[in-house]
């Protein structure tokens, strides 16, 4: 089988969907890879490497033009009207971006999103949305620090002591995680919020101090566990509890990460601008939640901005800019993922019966399959 890679054309985009790496585990499949010139060269991967892999470098139209697809971010129109009817897209295409798949729809696409497989063992080697967010919880914190004019760490200096940073992380998914864990290591003191009770121990586990908002009804409790991984919305009561005992710590804070995002809905605000207003000068506040529209309202999406003597960080493709990292973790989620619908023989093969192909599959014979 024809695999193109082509190169990512989203501003502030630098992935790339294939490393050497996969490139030589492909190739050893029977595959023919075709690598359009300076697909990777944002992720620190030259032509060359590809070619030493075993990929032909080609041009963007000879990228389009192989049987199966393989891209980070969803087709644009010119993009799509370089390939031909039936070919297979695999990439993040963006379940709830309705005119994005019918844009493949429309071309005779068969698109499979990533971010749709289910979060069960099975899938989890080619769980996209972790791969990335691990990486985001990590960058996170690293702008954070740069940003920060202070020491993460407490020092014992000949000049005196200077105190640890206290970092609040609002939202403890896979981002979340790795924001206390990274912002550990860097010897800051952290105290983090989640509504689900389970990842208090996960959190604890750490090092960090889980904020706790004791749950007072029934409703409250079943909405705290979630679905799927994810987080539901909480009932106003909660919020209200739960807002006034965060309010507190981002209060005393010197670094907020705020990470809560629930899928294909506006993010939850999390630190209203009185909390802002609230914190010290100097503060630093990073959204991961930026791309939909912030856990602030006062984070302004792709910028850095300061308000209130505090700086907030919109930046709305953090894993974008550890790009060599980031695209290699994509690069195995995506490999795993072919394992499904390519068979030993080298040919394409959409079983539907696969609880996971069935879920990433978007469109298909000119329709959207997935009305999320």
């Amino acid at each position: 089988m024809q695999i193109g890679v082509p190169a990512e054309t989203t501003a502030g985009e630098t992935r790339v969907a294939v490393t050497p790496e996969t490139a030589k585990k492909l190739k050893a499949q029977g595959h023919t890879l075709r690598v359009q010139s300076g697909a990777g060269l944002s992720a620190s991967i030259t032509d060359e490497a590809f070619q030493a892999a075993g990929c032909e470098i080609t041009d963007a139209a000879g990228a389009f033009g192989c049987e199966l697809v393989l891209k980070v971010r969803n087709a644009s129109t010119s993009e799509a009207a370089l390939m031909k009817p039936a070919t297979t897209v695999v990439g993040m295409l963006n379940p709830f971006d309705a005119e994005g798949l019918q844009r493949l729809a429309g071309a005779g696409l068969t698109g499979f999103a990533l971010e749709a497989a289910p979060r069960t063992t099975r899938a989890q080697s080619m769980d996209v949305l972790s791969s990335q967010a691990n990486i985001a919880g990590y960058k996170a914190v690293m702008i954070a620090s740069n940003l920060y004019q202070r020491f993460f760490p407490m020092l014992m200096t000949a000049a005196g002591t200077v105190k640890a940073a206290r970092v609040v992380i609002l939202g403890v998914g896979v981002a979340g995680l790795q924001a206390i864990a990274t912002a550990k290591r860097l010897g800051a003191v952290i105290e983090a919020s989640d509504v689900r009770p389970s990842v208090k121990e996960q959190v604890e586990s750490l090092g960090a101090k889980f904020i706790d908002v004791p749950y007072e009804t029934q409703e409250e409790k079943e909405a705290a566990e979630g679905v799927g991984g994810y987080a539901r919305p909480m009932p106003q009561s909660w919020l209200d509890r739960q807002k006034a005992e965060v309010a507190k710590r981002v209060a005393q804070a010197d670094v907020v990460i705020t990470t809560a995002l629930i899928p294909g809905r506006p993010a939850p605000v999390l630190v209203t601008e009185e909390m802002v207003r609230a914190m010290k000068p100097g503060s630093v506040i990073v959204d991961l939640a930026a791309p939909q529209g912030g856990n602030c309202p006062l984070t302004e999406p792709g910028k850095t901005v300061m308000k209130h003597g505090v700086t907030l960080v919109g930046e709305t493709n953090l894993p974008a800019l550890v790009a060599a990292d980031a695209s290699s973790l994509y690069a195995r989620n995506v490999l795993d993922f072919l394992k499904l619908i390519v068979t030993k023989e080298a040919a394409l093969n959409i079983d539907l019966n696969d609880d996971i192909v069935a879920a990433c599959l978007m469109t298909k014979d000119g329709e959207v399959k997935k009305a999320k």
